[in-house]
């Protein structure tokens, strides 16, 4: 369209999305809804999480089912895929909306329950897509997620404007449940690659080589990966790392534990030999269940060289 001569680009279409799962991944992202000029009715169990989307122009609801009614688009953001089921099937989200409203569920859960809540959706009228995320609280706040989108190829166009304005990325993985089996893969090789940097770090310890001597080596060498450049498990060469603020989470352990306990059971079901993979699992499992329960999931480091202390002591090595 012209203008005097200029081009001028249509204005953004204003959407009312419902959204569920305000906590600290769900309430940033509605919050840059509302900052892209969309309508968000938000409700989550925690009043004080609800309380601070309020704060950011998100409209509270007195129910999940009551964003539902009016809404275009209805986005979940919840723990596991049995709070996604019952919240479609029997607290009333896909009843209340209307017919055609586009369900996108954000939640990291199992591809078959990804596939069955499409398949709810789908028999209630609804399109659907499963779209996991990538980037943590530090992504969510930034507007820097990357989108891993399962369903049809319209689903996926319709819901690009809203994914756009949380998120830096989408990619398309494919049919119902793919964006489900993108993420549990794309952890698994993270959880794999921080135990790896983890181990790495504590052996240089051992051997009396300085944590930014070891960074600036495998930095710029065949030891490269997002574990080490950005989220490096050691306090110093990487500053804004969770490792500097004492492993206060961007991606909390146990939500690690769970990503790598659906990537060990997909491969298991699949009867893929993912042996590194299924003691990843096992041993974020451990960590999240002890002392890295309220820490990052790079805070595995520590266990690891709590059970190399010995060693390390009898180096005569420091340990931080």
């Amino acid at each position: 369209m012209r203008a005097g001569g200029a081009v001028v680009s249509p204005a953004p279409e204003t959407l009312t999305v419902g959204f569920v799962g305000l906590g600290r991944m769900g309430g940033p992202m509605a919050a840059h809804l509302v900052a892209a000029g969309h309508r968000v009715l938000g409700y989550d169990l925690s009043a004080g999480s609800l309380a601070a989307a309020a704060r950011t122009g998100v409209e509270p609801a007195a129910s999940a089912a009551a964003t539902a009614a009016g809404a275009d688009v209805v986005i979940t953001m919840l723990p596991a895929g049995r709070h996604v089921l019952a919240l479609y099937r029997d607290e009333g989200l896909l009843a209340a909306a209307r017919p055609g409203t586009l369900f996108v569920d954000c939640s990291t859960i199992d591809v078959a329950d990804a596939r069955a809540a499409h398949e709810a959706a789908a028999a209630a009228g609804h399109q659907a897509l499963d779209a996991p995320v990538s980037g943590g609280v530090t992504g969510a706040e930034a507007a820097t997620l990357t989108f891993m989108a399962g369903g049809g190829e319209a689903e996926f166009a319709r819901a690009a404007p809203l994914l756009s304005a949380m998120g830096g990325k989408a990619v398309h993985c494919g049919a119902p449940g793919a964006g489900q089996a993108a993420k549990i893969c794309n952890n698994m090789i993270l959880g794999i690659s921080m135990i790896a940097v983890s181990e790495a770090f504590v052996l240089g310890e051992s051997l009396g080589l300085s944590h930014q001597a070891l960074y600036d080596v495998a930095a710029t060498s065949s030891g490269q990966c997002w574990a080490l450049s950005v989220n490096c498990p050691v306090p110093g060469p990487v500053p804004g790392s969770p490792a500097g603020r004492d492993y206060r989470p961007g991606f909390a352990a146990p939500l690690m534990a769970k990503d790598l306990g659906l990537a060990a059971a997909a491969a298991r079901a699949g009867g893929v030999d993912a042996e590194l993979g299924l003691r990843a699992a096992e041993m974020y499992a451990a960590f999240a269940e002890g002392a890295g329960a309220a820490q990052d999931f790079s805070g595995i480091v520590r266990a690891i060289r709590e059970r190399s202390a010995p060693t390390a002591e009898q180096n005569g090595t420091s340990t931080p």
